[in-house]
């Protein structure tokens, strides 16, 4: 419960992750449980990437394209 209660913070949840994946003295389903939260939030932020690199130009074009009186 703690556990998920930290995770819940952005920046503690994201450090806490990392202390918990990789740590020698953690419990080995909370040290899996972390390697698989951050395997998440690693594809998470690939797609976020492979999004914006495919949308943003599209965006910015039909910004410029488009006059305004």
């Amino acid at each position: 419960m703690i556990s998920l209660l930290l995770m819940a913070i952005p920046v503690v949840g994201l450090v806490m992750l990392f202390v918990w994946a990789f740590s020698g003295s953690t419990n080995p389903s909370k040290a899996n449980y972390a390697k698989a939260g951050l395997l998440w939030a690693a594809i998470v932020i690939v797609i976020y990437i492979i999004m914006a690199v495919a949308l943003l130009p599209a965006i910015i074009s039909s910004l410029n394209s488009s006059s305004y009186y």
